[in-house]
């Protein structure tokens, strides 16, 4: 790889530059550069160490520093006891824009694919307040720790609080697994650091810090890790601004070179992304994932009034949009250096991913310590998303699913505490075996992506049954659930295994480039050639079902939101009974209000009074089934 020797980077480097050299003056400075490049490498190496040990120590310091190790209830671990700042909230939700993922993903897309799934982003921004003024008044007055719990009590049954806290744990960890890896490849590529000695530090770190943190820690580590991502990029943006003439100049290049594409209301399903599609999917999946899912749920219900919830969410959506446009912006000033010379087209990187490293390591690697904060940067991310996201599921799964066994369940707060503790070191050790699949197979990135996005509907379908469906009930929301799984995930397999999806890249030049390197790459010209001429081919004999299966993964959260709803509708009037009634308390505000003016009100589906406080009020009737 072109990271693991300097000496061959440097020599890449002037192949990028507009003026040619002599061979003499070339070999100089060849020479030059290895020794210069030691040093640099040692303080690379030096500053990355100290930057993920500092960002890693900070939200744990005071912890460190009590001599008592029970001194944190198991209250404080799950919730942060209320005393997390309104700002250091804000920053934590806001984190999940601006993931290692989108950090590296989102300059490649622009730079080959164009901006048209930077409008993805209206998604984001409509679901906030749809989490704040639906989702959250339901949640908060139920006096509940894990947001699945909310389904039992709805359905009265714990099979759907169990499917949806599956989908959940399953989904979360495929996407940690994505995300660990993801920071590897930029040290294999850029220091030579070997995939499993990266996956290893994270883990070992995530485990440490579980022990230590919390949610209040976690928080914490959101927080830097935020500010610091953001320093990073606009750090990039500027010198990308200098180095080319001028933002208006950055906005020039990207125009002329038909990067910028959006409104597009195309109908076709099969486009790889629309205006439509990018809105509606990320509206689904951010529904999903905001309003759903534990991680961010438990955020939102640390926090001591709903009008701080309400204030927190609604000011977050200018902090969403500056996070979220931040790696565009990367992305155009990159292209900005490299629009008369593609490295990728060039054959310098072999994926688009690399592009973002590639640049660091180009324009940066004579100025000691800056690629080692770049790659300290996207190690800390995934790390701190890692111990994040594992504080949550180890609150699921004991709240779920060990809290039921009664050895469990009657031990004291302290020992259930350390229960949740060991729960997330074991979800840390099977998220790192995940990373390590991602490394040794094939595709699987893409594959894992794909199922990930494929659970947000089911799982957002089920609590719209549960909090707008007056007559739904828990034969409904489990067979809906698994339905839109089932149908989903047929889906997905036939898009992986059967159909040839095409996603052409936008033009790129090479015109500015070394002639040797131009001569490589009509070589792989005609390997693309041949390829493409494969994919028409392909495309030619489709049949009905690769149709299906070329459906943009973008509508998979609509769809499986729909299936769910519809089939829990269907299977609901069809299997109503007495045992089914509930708390009507459990639906939203507005929908207790039209029930009670509908001419359907006499028929109870749930015939409990609405009263008190808490979710255990009216509800001594009740007696889970399944």
């Amino acid at each position: 790889m072109w990271g693991q020797n300097s000496s061959f980077i440097r020599f890449c480097n002037l192949y990028f530059r507009d003026q040619l050299q002599p061979d003499e003056q070339l070999q100089q400075q060849q020479q030059q550069s290895t020794s210069d490049t030691s040093t640099n490498d040692i303080w690379n190496y030096v500053v990355f160490v100290i930057f993920v040990v500092v960002s890693a120590l900070i939200p744990i310091r005071k912890r460190l520093c009590r001599r008592s190790s029970n001194s944190k209830s198991k209250q404080d671990y799950v919730f942060g006891a209320g005393h997390i700042s309104t700002l250091a909230m804000m920053l934590s939700i806001a984190r999940g824009t601006l993931g290692v993922i989108s950090v590296l993903g989102y300059p490649s897309e622009f730079f080959y694919r164009g901006s048209a799934m930077w409008e993805s982003l209206y998604g984001v921004i409509t679901a906030y307040p749809i989490v704040c003024f639906v989702f959250i008044p339901v949640y908060f007055d139920l006096g509940i720790t894990s947001v699945y719990q909310y389904l039992e009590l709805r359905f009265n049954s714990r099979l759907v609080r169990c499917l949806a806290s599956g989908t959940y744990i399953i989904r979360t960890l495929l996407s940690l697994g994505v995300t660990i890896y993801t920071p590897t490849v930029a040290l294999n590529t850029i220091i030579g650091v070997p995939y499993w000695v990266s996956l290893v530090s994270i883990t070992v770190i995530t485990i440490f810090f579980n022990a230590l943190g919390g949610l209040k820690a976690a928080v914490a580590a959101d927080v830097i890790q935020s500010l610091s991502m953001t320093a990073m990029l606009v750090g990039i943006i500027i010198y990308c601004s200098i180095t080319v003439g001028g933002v208006d100049k950055i906005l020039t290049i990207s125009s002329d070179n038909d990067r910028f594409a959006f409104f597009n209301f195309a109908t076709d399903l099969h486009l790889r992304v629309t205006t439509t599609s990018a809105w509606l999917g990320e509206l689904f999946n951010s529904l999903s994932l905001l309003g759903c899912q534990q991680n961010f749920v438990q955020r939102y219900l640390s926090m001591p009034t709903f009008g701080q919830i309400r204030r927190t969410l609604m000011l977050n959506i200018p902090v969403v949009i500056l996070l979220f446009s931040l790696p565009w912006f990367v992305g155009m000033a990159i292209y900005a250096i490299y629009w008369h010379c593609d490295p990728l087209k060039a054959s310098v990187i072999a994926k688009m991913d690399e592009i973002l490293p590639y640049f660091m390591v180009d324009r940066f690697d004579s100025v000691p310590g800056v690629w080692g904060i770049f790659v300290g940067t996207l190690f800390n991310g995934a790390l701190t998303l890692n111990i994040s996201n594992i504080n949550s599921l180890a609150t699921v799964t004991w709240e779920d699913f060990l809290s039921l066994v009664p050895a469990l369940r009657k031990k004291s707060d302290t020992h259930q505490l350390n229960v949740i503790k060991l729960v997330g070191t074991v979800y840390a050790v099977v998220i790192m075996g995940v990373g390590f699949i991602v490394g040794l197979l094939s595709g699987v990135i893409e594959s894992s992506m794909l199922i990930i996005s494929a659970t947000s509907g089911p799982l957002l379908g089920v609590f719209v049954l549960a909090m707008f469906i007056p007559f739904a009930n828990w034969k409904g929301a489990a067979l809906g659930m698994l339905a839109s799984h089932l149908s989903i995930l047929w889906i997905v397999v036939g898009r992986l295994i059967e159909s040839n999806v095409s996603e052409p890249l936008l033009d790129t030049s090479i015109e500015g480039c070394y002639a040797d390197l131009m001569e490589a790459q009509k070589n792989a010209t005609l390997l693309v050639a041949v390829a493409l001429e494969e994919g028409v081919n392909a495309v030619e004999t489709s049949t009905l079902l690769n149709r299906i299966y070329s459906i943009t993964y973008l509508y998979y959260g609509v769809f499986g939101t729909v299936l769910t709803v519809l089939a829990g509708v269907v299977v609901s009037l069809a299997t109503w009974s007495s045992h089914d009634v509930y708390n009507m308390k459990m639906l939203h505000p507005a929908v207790r209000w039209l029930y009670s003016r509908c001419p359907f009100s006499g028929k109870h589906f749930g015939s409990f009074e609405v009263a008190g406080k808490g979710y255990g009020a009216g509800m001594k009737e009740a007696v889970p089934r399944c």
